[in-house]
């Protein structure tokens, strides 16, 4: 599958800080035509059997996916696995693209992308409080295995975060299906 240019999913937000942005969600089964350069944020959906993990803290102090910020020298899914092990204390398995968001500063026109996968992981033991960058409480302090219809119990990112998760569901499901 090529980059899509029309995005399936469009809206607008305003962070916490009054700051407006246009976000613009579209289906991917590959990032590799993308700007590496601006991809800033990777996070997964990810299964252990037919549970996902969600944890809770962050920079919003709510429950979401698990993922975070990359770091200068990574891959993309040198990110995915290593923010997925810092968070949860879990391995990834296996992993593929969900989609992404093209996140455009209203103001200054500034872009950069935040890329969603599927994976499967695993425990590697007890889960271990993230620190974060161990300043601004940005850590995991807690994490949970819910059923993935369940996840506007914890959380509301409103149609692309819809999107996202039944995508999520639906690539799980065709893996799983023989």
């Amino acid at each position: 599958m090529t980059i899509k240019t029309e995005p399936s999913i469009t809206q607008n937000y305003t962070d916490s800080r009054g700051v407006e942005y246009l976000l613009e969600y579209f289906d991917a089964d590959s990032f590799d035509g993308l700007n590496h350069d601006r991809c800033k944020q990777v996070y997964g959906v990810c299964f252990v059997e037919d549970k996902i993990v969600i944890g809770y803290g962050g920079m919003k102090r709510g429950w979401g996916l698990i993922g975070g910020s990359v770091e200068v020298g990574e891959t993309l899914e040198e990110t995915l696995s290593r923010e997925i092990q810092e968070e949860s204390n879990m391995e990834v398995l296996s992993s593929q693209p969900i989609g992404y968001q093209k996140v455009t500063d209203v103001a200054s026109g500034v872009a950069y992308y935040q890329l969603r996968y599927m994976c499967e992981v695993r425990k590697l033991g007890e889960f271990i409080i993230d620190g974060g960058d161990g300043a601004s409480e940005k850590g995991i302090t807690e994490i949970k295995l819910i059923d993935p219809d369940k996840y506007k119990d914890y959380f509301d990112w409103g149609d692309i975060g819809e999107r996202v998760i039944r995508r999520a569901i639906e690539l799980y499901e065709q893996k799983h299906q023989n």
